[in-house]
């Protein structure tokens, strides 16, 4: 019999309350919620449902426990990422689409790590506004353009490398509202020109955080507390040059989906990553980017407590919203500008599917969405168990042939 595939949550199980222990009183809320939600997810510990395939012929039974649907737990997000790409799919438009990634230096990120809700939200809007603002410049596009970006903080070694992902389509709507304005084929303008910009908003929006009092610093950054200090601290960034990294443009909107899929609801590792553990080392793959090929992938070995360390790095606080729409993707006015923008684009909007009404009033029996996996068949939930609880139905024995 083939061995389970090794999980994130084995590893939290297994190593979790000894690293609780040794790092007693240096531990978040969140971090310490995320843990036990990734502990218990799919376990009886959140209760979950029996399903039985309503062919008596075949009579599949399955046992299935409740998700923690917590945004770090690697198994929770593909339902999450599903849903969210429905929704962006009619948003599409038929133009080229950018990707556009903007990267926190590095003498920044313990400073973001120790203010993170703060930070990271400057992050955002520093790129947000200077991709926006290059655009707006009529001697660079002259016109209002949309923005889908998505936080990320982690490298593949599960380093702390705050980043901000875009995807940006290939052109604008005028200030007039009467044209679309297409983009040059090598997007907006040279990457240094944005590094430039995002470099000056980012530092002149940190100095404005310092001076209202929102910045807090611990440990051998606690004397970036004074005014002084902290501005000879960043006055060195401004003459360093600030990552900004434009790749072609994608090869459609399907390719573009294709994309978000992978980057929305990404988690800081993913399970299919892990290889190995035992008390002396976690094994996991990598992805070396100074190499071209398949040898970037490698193999990486922490202890056990580097490893969750490492991990819980990247739980972001409470309520914080890593996905975000700017300019003419705004939530306030994303519909109304989406459909001004097929309209210029000569471009039919695409018609909704048709919600067909259940077959099986919802009040007699609960209808999986996945058939059975041995007939087809649908499978009827026939028990429902609490959290803490273990279901009624247990399996068959198998009998044993002694003939």
């Amino acid at each position: 019999m083939a061995r389970p595939a090794l999980e994130l949550a084995d590893i939290l199980r297994d190593h979790g309350p000894a690293w609780r222990e040794a790092n007693r009183g240096h531990v978040s809320l969140d971090q310490l919620k995320v843990m036990s939600a990734i502990e218990r997810c799919r376990t009886s510990a959140l209760g979950g449902h029996v399903a039985r395939c309503e062919n008596v012929a075949c009579g599949h039974t399955e046992i299935a426990y409740n998700s923690c649907r917590n945004r770090h737990c690697p198994k929770c997000q593909a339902a999450a990422s599903r849903q969210w790409l429905a929704d962006r799919e009619a948003e599409l438009l038929p133009v080229p689409y950018f990707h556009v990634v903007y990267t926190l230096p590095s003498q920044l990120r313990d400073i973001a790590y120790q203010n993170k809700r703060v930070v990271y939200d400057l992050l955002m809007k520093a790129a947000a506004e200077t991709t926006l603002t290059i655009a707006a410049d009529p001697k660079r596009l002259g016109a209002r353009i949309g923005v889908t970006a998505v936080l990320h903080t982690w490298g593949s070694a599960l380093t702390h490398h705050p980043h901000v992902h875009m995807i940006v389509p290939g052109g604008g709507l005028s200030f007039d509202g009467a044209r679309w304005v297409t983009s040059r084929a090598n997007f907006l303008v040279h990457v240094n020109v944005l590094a430039r910009l995002f470099r000056g908003k980012m530092l002149a929006m940190l100095m404005d955080a310092h001076d209202a009092k929102q910045l807090t610093f611990f440990n051998t950054h606690a004397g970036l507390a004074d005014k002084r200090t902290f501005k000879r601290f960043i006055a060195p960034l401004r003459r360093i040059k600030w990552v900004v990294y434009c790749k072609a443009p994608f090869a459609g909107p399907e390719q573009v989906l294709r994309y978000l899929s992978r980057y929305t609801h990404r988690v800081a590792i993913s399970n299919r990553r892990l290889i190995a553990a035992n008390d002396g080392a976690i094994a996991f793959r990598w992805k070396d980017y100074r190499i071209n090929g398949p040898d970037r992938w490698k193999t990486m070995r922490l202890h056990p407590h580097e490893f969750i360390r490492r991990f819980l790095t990247h739980v972001l606080p409470k309520g914080f919203h890593r996905i975000r729409h700017y300019g003419l993707f705004a939530n306030a006015n994303r519909a109304g500008n989406i459909a001004t923008v097929r309209a210029l684009l000569n471009v039919t909007p695409p018609v909704a599917a048709p919600q067909e009404p259940p077959d099986i009033a919802t009040d007699t029996v609960h209808v999986l969405p996945c058939p059975c996996p041995r007939c087809g068949a649908r499978m009827i939930v026939i028990e429902v168990f609490a959290g803490g609880c273990e279901p009624r139905w247990r399996p068959m024995p198998s009998r044993i042939d002694t003939s």
